[in-house]
């Protein structure tokens, strides 16, 4: 007869185990302690430790680990938070230990990798320190037994087979490139196994049951390519003998969901690439054995004896959960809907799936449920802020192989009730269409993958806007200050930036020479002394050429103005028709441009501009000639007061003073030689 399955929970008031299939309900004389013989419910020992936050087993279950917050004692030196306890009694060593022995203490800081990791046989454990790793005797915890020393190691994985092996991870440093490497343990001189790759800032090792086959699945931070926001991941396949390592090609664009192994040890599966995600099956070699149908997923499990696989979509999914007989040409078994669930697990005689909502990702419905492998909803149990849950480790050996879709055991009456309680769901309206388009088929480009629609192409930035599948008008990348490139209708540029008119658009070519024509008529009125007129303003005379460029600023200098002056508006004639407008009235050609020197407008725009050399004033010159201009300057800031003052502005003592000295800064110009 097969062992019963239990599972065990933490709330925020409670901790319960819970005997599953068929009797679904709390062992008897079960009291509420740290460890306790699940099978009879009798107290096996009591933990005296406080406010632990992480606690777990041994593979075989003969020690406690346990963490605690880190502290410091009165001295500042920081408090031995993770420690270690034998499961079964040993003698009292202190008062402190009054009901247990500790077999080991030690710092742990981090809550990232807080556990110590054991061999199958619990023969030796290990934990990473600074630049090393460190293996103790599992009945010796005080002492070092050996150590495997390699800078920047970040990361270690045990491997569950009969051989001893450990794999490290260094991750990428100074330019060189990140590496996992194997060991045999205890030899630590060279690994038996390597593999080194770029992009990988962090990485989950996962070993087979059999311990022989190791897979990296590595990450990073920061997608440099702009693909996605989350890092990109790559997959890579190594085995313990070395004869093995390759990179897994994936046909799918996007990151990678899940991977996991089957306890066969002989194949995994991944689920990867964008919504809708692909689900693929690899043997030992890296080769895809079978393509599940496309589908929102992002999650694969396998049944304890691999007869089964279940693949889900949780989190920001619907929550479905997909299940495939491997033994029968991967046939579809079910489908369930597992909304809202955060944890998913297979029960030890692959019979059940348990699926929880637990908090702090979710503090409303909270509680487990129990589901049959065909489908159907076995158990219901509804709990106020449900923490974690799990099922009880058992090996296989404890439950034999035999029909598990058949029969089909009859559901708790807390499943009955609930299933009671949810309203079947309607048939879905789908999405609004607007009158126009209702009775026609539905674009592809507004249908997923898994639909018939088009495949998700990323853009490779996630910036530019650039329109994917239909969506969105794509963006045209412009170059500031180039000339305008014609648009081939996609958003994409025909060609280069070439010279030469024949290359540009009409429009374009229509504003390149607007543009000609209008740095043409600039040039020629700053040679001639024109500067180019506002609309409707009054065209001033062009300054007698015999007077002195300083005396001529001086005359048109206004920028110093008081703010109330305002410039007098010519008074027009009443009566006086404009003979422009009447012109155009009348539909008569409009009057030629004013001629400047003799030369018309158009002439000018049509001749090209001359070779304007600028010389700054301040680049060169004796002493004397340096002097004279600062003296000018000063005089033309003399004249700017003066008209300020004439316009009623009220000046202070030391502007007043600077116009006194006008006549000195007169008689100083002639005396070196300037006349007006």
């Amino acid at each position: 007869m097969a062992v019963p399955t239990q599972y065990a929970y933490r709330t925020s008031k409670d901790i319960g185990i819970v005997d599953a299939a068929p009797v679904y309900q709390p062992p008897a004389g079960f009291e509420r302690v740290t460890v306790i013989d699940t099978s009879a419910g009798h107290v096996i020992t009591t933990l005296p430790v406080q406010n632990v936050f992480e606690l777990g087993f041994s593979p075989m279950g003969s020690f406690i680990i346990t963490w605690q917050r880190p502290l410091k004692d009165d001295n500042g030196d920081a408090v031995k938070n993770l420690k270690v306890w034998s499961v079964l009694e040993g003698q009292k060593t202190g008062p402190e230990e009054a009901e247990h022995n500790i077999v080991g203490r030690f710092v742990q800081k981090s809550q990232t990798g807080w556990n110590l990791q054991y061999t199958y046989d619990e023969r030796y454990c290990a934990r990473v320190v600074t630049n090393e790793v460190q293996l103790y005797e599992s009945a010796d915890l005080g002492n070092v037994w050996n150590k495997l020393r390699i800078e920047g190691v970040l990361d270690f994985a045990i491997s569950p087979g009969e051989n001893h092996s450990i794999a490290v991870f260094v991750p990428e440093r100074k330019g060189q490139p990140a590496a996992v490497k194997v060991y045999n343990v205890p030899e630590f001189s060279t690994p038996v196994s390597q593999k080194n790759f770029f992009k990988g800032d962090k990485v989950q090792l996962k070993w087979n049951q059999k311990g022989t086959e190791l897979i990296v699945l590595a990450q990073t931070e920061v997608d440099k390519t702009g693909k996605s926001y989350y890092g990109e991941t790559t997959l890579y396949l190594l085995s313990v003998n070395g004869r093995f390592d390759s990179s897994i090609d994936l046909d799918k664009d996007g990151p990678i969901h899940d991977v996991t192994w089957s306890p066969n040890s002989k194949e995994f599966g991944v689920v990867y690439g964008y919504m809708p995600a692909k689900t693929t099956l690899f043997d030992i070699r890296g080769q895809a054995t079978h393509n599940f149908a496309l589908s929102p997923r992002n999650t694969i499990l396998f049944s304890p004896h691999g007869r089964f696989v279940l693949v889900a979509g949780f989190g920001n999914l619907a929550g479905q959960m997909d299940v495939y007989n491997l033994e029968k040409n991967y046939q579809k078994v079910c489908t369930i809907e597992a909304s809202n669930a955060s944890v998913c697990e297979w029960s030890p005689d692959g019979k059940h799936i348990l699926t929880a909502t637990t908090s702090p990702r979710l503090r409303v419905d909270n509680g487990v449920r129990i589901w049959h492998v065909s489908g159907g909803l076995m158990y219901n149990e509804d709990l106020q802020e449900l923490y974690h849950v799990t099922w009880r480790p058992q090996s296989q050996t404890k439950h034999p192989h035999e029909n598990l879709l058949h029969p089909v055991p009859t559901p708790h009456a807390s499943a009955l009730a609930y299933l009671g309680t949810v309203k079947t769901p309607s048939k879905s309206a789908g999405a609004y269409r607007p009158p126009g388009a209702r009775g026609q088929v539905t674009p592809l480009a507004f249908k997923r993958e898994d639909e018939g629609g088009a495949a998700y192409v990323s853009s490779g930035s996630l910036s530019l806007g650039i329109g994917v599948n239909g969506f969105g008008k794509p963006r045209k990348q412009e170059v500031p200050g180039a000339e305008p490139v014609p648009d081939s209708g996609n958003g994409t540029a025909i060609g280069n930036v070439v010279d030469g008119d024949d290359q540009l658009s009409k429009a374009a070519l229509k504003n390149k020479k607007k543009r000609e024509a209008k740095k043409a008529k600039d040039a020629v009125e700053k040679v001639t002394g024109l500067a180019p007129a506002a609309d409707n303003a009054t065209p001033t005379a062009t300054p007698s050429p015999s007077r002195s460029p300083e005396r001529r600023d001086r005359k048109g200098h206004e920028r110093n103005r008081s703010r109330g002056y305002v410039e007098p508006r010519p008074q027009s004639k009443q009566g006086q028709r404009d003979p422009r407008r009447s012109r155009e009235q009348q539909g008569s050609k409009p009057l030629p441009g004013p001629k400047t020197n003799g030369v018309s407008s158009a002439q000018a725009a049509s001749e090209p501009p001359p070779d304007l050399t600028v010389t700054s004033p301040g680049s060169g010159g004796s002493p004397q000639d340096k002097k004279v201009r600062a003296l000018l300057k000063k005089l033309r800031a003399i004249d700017d007061l003066k008209m300020r003052r004439a316009g009623g502005e009220k000046l202070e003592g030391t502007q007043i003073r600077k116009m006194d000295t006008e006549d000195e800064v007169r008689q100083e110009l002639e005396s070196l030689g300037w006349n007006e």
